[in-house]
């Protein structure tokens, strides 16, 4: 049993380490190693969604073969075995989207550093113009 619930446990740990990170940090690429950290759990937490664990044997790839469509019985053992697909289709559209949002973070800190000097927020927020 808790093997089981153990990998759900370690995604609310890193779920929680990012939220720590970017609630209680002040530099700016700490921030965004948090939100990295975050984007990360909830992927990892999509995908153990999509795992399901049969009662004999281990799960499978969901790949159809042309010999398995002449029998019903083998897509019925092929669904009971298999993973769920689509939220591994979701956490590809994601990593994907979640590069693009992390560069513009990037690019974004890095033009604060090249107007105010520096990657602490605290400072940022001081500065007026």
């Amino acid at each position: 049993m808790l093997h089981a619930v153990l990998p759900f446990v370690l995604c609310l740990v890193l779920f929680i380490i990012g939220l720590y990170a970017i609630s209680v940090k002040k530099n700016l690429i700490k921030v965004i190693v948090g939100v990295i950290i975050i984007h990360n759990s909830v992927n990892l937490f999509l995908v153990l969604i999509g795992y399901r664990v049969p009662a004999t044997g281990s799960a499978i790839a969901p790949i159809i073969t042309p010999q398995m469509g002449r029998d019903a019985m083998d897509v019925r053992e092929l669904l009971s075995h298999s993973v769920d697909p689509v939220p591994q289709a979701l956490v590809l559209t994601s990593i994907v989207i979640g590069l693009a949002v992390v560069a513009l973070m990037v690019v974004m800190a890095l033009r604060l550093h090249q107007k105010y000097g520096t990657f602490d927020l605290t400072e940022i927020s001081k500065l007026k113009g």
